[in-house]
């Protein structure tokens, strides 16, 4: 059996031994081998990241792919962006890991790049139709092991430098970022205290995912009693980031991405800066005062790193923590890299973090809000809310779901990729403008279902 819905917009995703069986992989390892090998790729790097399913799925991954013929390099237990860099590492262009990333314990998934472009839509998709169709390489690759960590770590600290000292929490939520982030930033020269950083797949102190504020508690108590300059978060993978003030306050990544943005221009003047429909308006403004050129685009790590690659991006951004560097860098996201130049930015500033960004527009906001509804109902709802609804006096924005954009203001309504559920998020210049346009989403998705749970918001 091979589930359609494990297929999703921009990656592979499911619950192991419901969806994502070891047989399942066995197949997608088949069909990724095929594809790679049609795209003239000869090897592929594999890695996984700290899930109690990633042993037994990696080595029905790799099996699949053996058996097409391709080489496979294992790179190990590694966050995501260390198998973005081994691709680059070792001219393979072509890799891909098991995650579940920052969904719950019980899921895990494959996030792909071939010949250098990340796996989105309908690449997805024709992995499904080669496995339906039985149209697979048949051959004997062969396996090797190779660190990439030590070379991950060495490119890192030869490109970022702290012109002082910083003292630094670092919580990666018991995932994968535990083995090498605090090792990263103790050769950088932080003081590094650790959270949550024993690698447990099942994630025993806190979800593994920066965006919900609840999952931030700990770090911001931790932030205060030890008076350190900030403090870091990360996902289950690795590749998106958090970040807390030093007086506890949640700087969310449309605001990180002004930072940024702001010292990206300095050195780059002009250049294009990607960014989703879930961030703040300030962002587009900041770049443009700035002298870049902001570009609004669908969400999803991959269709970002494809926008990037359209446009010749020096920077993108997402709402939900992920920070594409191609500026020094090589423009994947990567949690732990964007940290590091997050304390390379405040190492050269005589502020601390809370004066600097209150020198950073800033409105009342929300964070993400996530409203549970079915697989198959979300989008369809989604399709009818943008056909149908109505918001006298507001721009309709449909890049990725529906913005609706009010000149104090803005709504956001889009079908989340990965977990079943809408994902909503509101910005205003007032308490009152904030809940009128919350307000006015509400009627809207109840006149479409009624029995919609609204209460979040």
């Amino acid at each position: 059996m091979l589930p359609k819905e494990i297929f999703r917009a921009y990656d592979i995703r499911g619950v192991v031994d419901t969806h994502l069986t070891a047989d399942v992989v066995y197949q997608l390892g088949q069909a990724i081998g095929s594809e790679a090998l049609d795209a003239k790729q000869t090897s592929i790097c594999v890695a996984r990241d700290g899930r109690l399913s990633g042993p037994e799925l990696s080595e029905a991954l790799i099996n699949g792919l053996l058996t097409t013929g391709i080489d496979v390099i294992d790179i190990g237990r590694v966050p995501t962006a260390v198998l973005y860099f081994a691709t680059h590492m070792t001219k393979t262009q072509s890799g891909v890991v098991l995650t579940g990333s920052h969904n719950p314990s019980e899921y895990n998934g494959l996030k792909m790049v071939i010949a250098g472009k990340t796996l989105a839509q309908d690449k997805i998709q024709t992995l499904y139709q080669r496995i339906l169709a039985k149209d697979l390489h048949q051959g004997q690759g062969c396996l090797t092991q190779e660190d990439i960590t030590s070379k991950y770590l060495e490119r890192i600290t030869s490109d970022v430098h702290l012109p002082k000292k910083l003292k630094i929490v670092i919580d990666s939520g018991n995932g994968i970022a535990g083995e090498i982030a605090p090792q990263l930033f103790r050769l950088l020269g932080c003081d590094v205290i650790e959270l949550y950083c024993e690698i447990d797949g099942n994630f025993p102190n806190h979800h593994p995912d920066p965006s919900d504020p609840k999952n931030c508690v700990d770090l911001q108590n931790k932030v205060i009693e030890e008076k350190a300059d900030f403090g870091l978060a990360f996902d289950g993978d690795a590749d998106r980031l958090g970040v807390i003030s030093n007086t506890g306050e949640i700087i969310w990544p449309d605001r990180q991405m002004i930072l940024f943005s702001q010292a990206v221009l300095k050195d780059d003047p002009q250049s294009t800066i990607v960014y989703d429909v879930k961030c703040t308006k300030h962002l587009g403004d900041a770049i443009q005062q700035a002298g870049g050129k902001p570009i609004m685009a669908k969400t999803g790590h991959s269709l970002i790193k494809a926008k990037m690659l359209e446009t010749n991006a020096a920077l993108a951004g997402e709402m939900s923590g992920h920070i594409f560097f191609k500026h020094r860098w090589y423009g994947f996201d990567d949690g732990i890299y964007a940290a590091a130049r997050f304390c390379e930015i405040i190492a050269g500033q005589n502020q601390t973090v809370t004066e600097l960004f209150e020198t950073i527009p800033d409105s009342i906001n929300t964070p993400e809000i996530k409203i549970h509804i079915g697989d198959e109902k979300k989008f369809l709802l989604m399709q009818q809310l943008c056909e149908k609804a109505e918001f006298p006096g507001a721009e309709l924005i449909r890049i990725d779901g529906l913005r609706v954009e009010y000149p104090d203001g803005w709504g956001l309504v889009r079908a989340s990729n990965t977990t079943p559920c809408l994902v909503m998020r509101f910005e205003a210049e007032s308490e009152a403008a904030l809940g009128r346009i919350q307000e006015a989403m509400r009627v809207q998705l109840k006149l479409l279902d009624p029995s919609l749970e609204l209460s979040d918001f």
